[in-house]
């Protein structure tokens, strides 16, 4: 009776099941595929999976809809469901319906067992939603690890193909290095401040005397480094390129856009909320930094015959473009990289459906030469196609130019017009090689051996020319296109060419971004 009465007077925590609601719809989605993967079904395996998974992220936007809004602290103040959060939360969950699309029918979710790979893939959009809304070092790291882990298994989830293996070890390795790192950077804040909070961190660095401290600002560059490695910033992005070639190209297109996403999100708050008071260490650095990503990211990619292989330099100059909105540490700063995560989304994944696309048709692999007369046969991924290279390139009438415009914008009015500068110098490089992809779409000619299937059925196409006769094993070639990827494909095109015409719906998007960061 003693006992009964004392254990009445206890409370639990308060819980706030409506903040995590999108993240428990992640993480139950992935339970639930990965039980029906069980079943011995063929068909439940190969359509009922990926058609729950579809159902899980559906759920998890709904419920982020129901959220917006608000403006609240939840977990003991440990993450933080805000206007930011939320955005970044719709691109995460909008790049894992793109990616659940594009694998519907591909070999990596058939070799890994479909019920495992979409479990992975779900548990890692939660860890991105985690990382995107964490305001508490611990919760920080936590989000890192739940997102990287699932993907190092998907890189490798073509287990017959020694190049996939190859990326997921790579991938593995360079990351646990990027973690250990991270890390180490915040057990030094953590030593300097005593607090794993946001907020605390950037009370005491505001208090003066710690923002100099050599822990602190050992502790800041090596948080630097970890982040970077995450999000493709030179002289952190060897990785890249390999990964992203060696990886299965729905698992490439969602690394491509959903990492990206996460850890700018994680750069954003970290560095323009905990670290603001010593931003005037931090930013020169970082501008250092954009620089050299965005002069590596655009050479690295002049030359190169994958298609893979120069979207993952693109994405390492794209990277660069963003952090100069993180180095001027403002609000337009913090809306201008918001709004250019969202039209980056549209640009990589109407680039990499077409590129599933003609894997899938061709035994050309994802080589440019693949992309010959594309234009003529099948402009239904043509047109996407050209309007992505557009839109990475800065071309007028597609989002990539208004995304560019407003972090040029944010540079010149945060005091680095010089980096708007390099950011443009860097968008005329890229032409030379994004052109020559509409130009082997639109110029040139099928040939020889084997190409894209009409999609009337008449047979195979001639080979392209300068291609190998050789069939690509990544994946098993099919008559025609399929529905899924052209879908993805076309509506992520039309988005790129809509919001580069209208861009007022954008702009009201990540309006209040900014301002969600309350210490900017």
């Amino acid at each position: 009776m003693t006992f009964l009465l004392a254990t009445a007077h206890l409370k639990g925590p308060h819980v706030d099941f409506g903040g995590l609601s999108p993240l428990i719809a992640l993480l139950g989605g992935a339970v639930i595929v990965l039980m029906f993967g069980l079943i011995g079904s063929q068909w439940v395996r190969a359509q009922l999976v990926p058609a729950l998974s579809l159902g899980a992220l559906g759920a998890a936007l709904g419920l982020t809809i129901w959220q917006w809004g608000a403006e609240k602290s939840i977990v003991s103040g440990a993450l933080r469901i805000d206007a930011l959060s939320l955005v970044l939360n719709l691109v995460l969950i909008a790049g894992g319906i793109c990616a659940v699309l594009l694998a519907w029918r591909s070999r990596a979710a058939e070799e890994a067992a479909h019920g495992e790979f979409h479990a992975l893939l779900l548990t890692s959009v939660a860890g991105m939603s985690l990382l995107a809304s964490a305001q508490n070092t611990v919760a920080l790291f936590v989000g890192l690890e739940l997102l990287s882990i699932p993907l190092y298994v998907l890189c490798a989830t073509e287990m017959r193909r020694e190049h996939s293996l190859e990326s997921g070890l790579k991938y593995l390795i360079v990351g646990s290095v990027g973690s250990a790192t991270l890390l180490y950077g915040l057990a030094m804040i953590y030593g300097a401040t005593g607090t794993t909070d946001f907020s605390g961190i950037a009370a005491k660095l505001a208090a003066g005397g710690v923002s100099s401290d050599v822990l602190t600002l050992t502790g800041i560059a090596l948080c630097v480094g970890g982040l970077c490695f995450k999000a493709s910033i030179a002289p952190f992005h060897q990785w890249t390129p390999d990964v992203y070639e060696g990886a299965p190209t729905p698992v490439t297109a969602f690394m491509a856009v959903t990492t990206k996403v996460a850890a700018f999100g994680a750069f954003l708050r970290f560095f323009d909320v905990a670290l603001i008071e010593t931003q005037s260490s931090w930013a020169p650095a970082l501008a250092a930094l954009a620089t050299i990503t965005i002069i590596v990211g655009n050479v690295g990619a002049l030359g190169q015959s994958s298609l893979k292989r120069m979207l993952a330099y693109s994405s390492v100059a794209q990277a660069g473009y963003m952090l100069a909105g993180i180095v001027v540490a403002t609000k337009l700063g913090a809306q201008a990289t918001v709004l250019y995560l969202v039209v980056y989304l549209m640009m990589n994944m109407a680039a990499f459906a077409t590129i599933v696309a003609r894997e899938r048709a061709t035994g050309q692999g994802d080589s440019i030469a693949s992309l010959a007369g594309l234009g003529r046969e099948h402009p239904l991924l043509a047109w996407p196609m050209t309007l992505a290279m557009l839109g990475l390139a800065g071309i007028p009438a597609t989002a990539g130019l208004i995304g560019k415009i407003y972090l040029i914008e944010a540079t010149v009015d945060g005091g680095y017009a010089w980096l708007g500068v390099v950011i443009v110098l860097g968008s005329m490089i890229s032409l030379g090689y994004y052109l020559p992809v509409i130009a082997a779409m639109w110029m040139r000619d099928a040939s020889a051996a084997g190409a894209l299937p009409r999609s009337g059925g008449e047979g195979p196409l001639p080979a392209l020319a300068g291609g190998s006769a050789e069939l690509d094993e990544q994946e098993p070639r099919v008559r025609g296109l399929q529905l899924e990827v052209v879908l993805v494909a076309v509506v992520a095109g039309a988005a790129t060419l809509f919001f580069g015409i209208v861009p007022q719906p954008l702009f009201e998007l990540v309006r209040h971004t900014g301002s969600a960061l309350g210490l900017l």
